[in-house]
């Protein structure tokens, strides 16, 4: 049997900080009032792991790429007739899908925040910047139609899990924590040293100092 790493350690880390930033924004938009500053403030977390993954999908390990989400005709066919290579490790083509689609909904949804005006004591930091009609648009989409997208995907999200554990008894949350899946023959796998971590960590900072430029846009008009 070979082990073998297939999600490295920063998209790990990425992966568990985004689900409990998104429960916490769930919480936090819907008790409203005094929590709304710390609302806003995982928002602005929200879309720095955001931007993170979307570099991470160009620059990070083997199979957190986004050159190896299999999304063609052709891999979408293979998986819909059980014929899906083990040696695949990564996500399977709906499971790529499912990224893409949360990653831009999340990002729409962190964007629509920075407009957003409850019209009472909250509003997004860059609604000074756009129309009155941008911000309407901004606050529906991102108190509704965004709300909705954000927890029907993490519902089904939720139940695929759950399926593939009861339905194929496949273990999808573990190789998120520890990192690997074991194959009775060799694939390849992620590069997950020092070398790596410490880019993902300059890469966060970065994207995370993009985040703050981005939020402080309006503070010198």
């Amino acid at each position: 049997m070979y082990t073998i790493r297939t999600w490295d350690l920063p998209t790990r880390l990425f992966h568990w900080a985004l689900v409990l930033c998104v429960v916490a924004l769930i919480v936090t938009g819907n008790i409203g009032g005094d929590v709304m500053a710390l609302h806003f403030l995982l928002g602005y977390c929200v879309l720095a792991l955001v931007f993170f993954r979307f570099f991470w999908g160009l620059l990070g390990g083997h199979w957190s790429r986004f050159s190896h989400f299999p999304m063609g005709l052709k891999s979408i066919n293979t998986y819909l007739r059980g014929q899906w290579p083990p040696t695949h490790l990564g996500h399977n083509p709906v499971g790529s899908y499912s990224v893409i689609a949360i990653l831009s909904v999340l990002l729409l949804q962190a964007l629509t925040g920075l407009l957003s005006d409850d019209e009472i004591a909250n509003q997004g930091p860059l609604t000074s910047l756009v129309s009155g009609e941008w911000v309407s648009l901004a606050t529906s989409w991102h108190t509704q139609l965004g709300k909705l997208f954000v927890l029907v995907l993490s519902i089904i999200h939720v139940l695929a899990i759950v399926t593939y554990k009861l339905k194929k008894d496949v273990a999808l949350v573990p190789p998120m924590i520890h990192g690997n899946k074991t194959l009775d023959q060799p694939a390849p796998a992620s590069a997950d040293g020092w070398r790596q971590r410490l880019w993902a960590m300059a890469l966060l900072a970065c994207c995370s100092a993009l985040v703050w430029s981005l939020v402080h846009l309006a503070d010198g008009t």
